[in-house]
């Protein structure tokens, strides 16, 4: 069992977003739903009522890593201090994630960072990442990359 599962905070969109990783990442499944309660008897704030009965949490796997969607405000935003890094078989699938994340509203950075339409930042990598940074002047070809292309190292 994993024991430590990432939250993402989504504002409002969960959902969609969910279905957009499960879209993208083959074999990723849902684990569960849960809704916010109908009623204040059963905890709903006030604040909250216009969120009754609709998705609060979905669990879902991608690529054997669990998450948890919140579906929430707009009171948080994702940022670059946090990344979730794809190790990649070959430049065919570097390619693969690079092109689907980044379309749609998603955002190309430097060094094989990305943020998706959701604001997500995500780190797209050959699976020797490390062995390639190791060779002479390989750091300085990085900085110089946005999508990270094998053959250039």
């Amino acid at each position: 069992m994993q024991r430590i599962i990432p939250n993402l905070w989504f504002d409002g969109n969960a959902k969609d977003a969910v279905d957009y990783y499960l879209s993208v990442f083959p074999g990723g499944k849902i684990i569960s739903t849960y809704y916010y309660p109908n009623s204040e008897e059963e905890g709903l704030a006030d604040f909250q009522k216009d969120l009754a009965g609709e998705v609060l949490t979905i669990e879902f796997e991608i690529l054997g890593m669990r998450y948890i969607a919140i579906n929430a405000g707009p009171e948080f935003k994702f940022n670059e201090a946090i990344s979730l890094m794809i190790s990649c078989k070959d430049q065919e699938e570097i390619d693969y994630y690079w092109n689907t994340l980044t379309s749609n509203g998603g955002q190309e950075s430097v060094c094989g960072w990305l943020k998706d339409k959701y604001g997500l930042s995500w780190q797209v990598v050959p699976e020797n990442w490390e062995a390639l940074i190791k060779k002479p002047g390989a750091f300085k070809k990085m900085m110089g990359m946005t999508k990270l292309v094998i053959a250039d190292f």
